[in-house]
Parts: structure tokens; sequence; C-alpha cells
């Protein structure tokens, strides 16, 4: 089985689409059951996203 890549590596800057709040990627993993990485960031570390919840920062 392939897994893609992740979109976010680690120490990355993002976004949470809902609140515009700038995070930073903490740790990735690949949910097999769901073909989709979460991701724990640094200012929410007791939660977690999905890639559709995130956004890439801009530059």
């Amino acid at each position: 089985m392939k897994t893609s890549k992740s979109l976010f590596n680690n120490g990355a800057k993002a976004y949470i689409k809902e609140t515009g709040q700038e995070v930073t990627i903490l740790k990735s993993q690949y949910v097999k059951n769901m073909k989709r990485f979460s991701y724990i960031v640094k200012e929410h570390p007791g939660t977690f996203f999905f890639e559709e919840e995130l956004e890439a920062k801009k530059n």
C-alpha cells in the first residue's frame, strides 16, 4: 500500500482554517484506516487536526 507524503513537515507553520490561527506543526502521523494524515500542533498539543483543517502559510 502506498501512502502519500505528508502535506506539512515538522516545524512548519500553518493556519487553522476555521480560526485563522497560525500554528507550528509538532508531529504528523498517517492514519491508515482513514487514509490521511493527522497533525499535532504546538499551540494545541492536546488535540489533532487533519490536513483539510489546516492550510499552508503563504509567504
